[in-house]
């Protein structure tokens, strides 16, 4: 089970990063807050002092057309907010 998927990349977070030592992840569903801190913490190398989870729903849409109703939805996710304790950073952009 791969427990981190990717780095949120957006402008909150990135501000989030600068100001407050906060970096965002998409993380599996079945992650808990230990295996989340555990493999950030040997991915990285930094020390996690704090780990805030949210989880997101899928969203669900429905469509008209000829051939009738048609039903959908996304995958639901589960998002993960890590404070880094002070001084260590998570260089995102490094590999490029």
């Amino acid at each position: 089970m791969s427990i981190l998927i990717k780095p949120v990349v957006t402008e909150k977070a990135t501000a989030d990063s600068e100001l407050n030592n906060r970096y965002a992840f998409l993380v599996n569903v079945k992650a808990n807050k230990v295996e989340i801190k555990k493999t950030i913490e040997a991915t990285y190398g930094v020390s996690v002092e704090k780990v805030r989870t949210m989880n997101y729903g899928p969203d669900r849409k429905v469509r008209f057309t000829k051939t009738g109703v048609q039903h959908g939805k996304t995958n639901a996710t589960k998002k993960a907010i890590v404070d880094v304790a002070e001084g260590d950073i998570i260089d995102f952009y490094s590999n490029i």
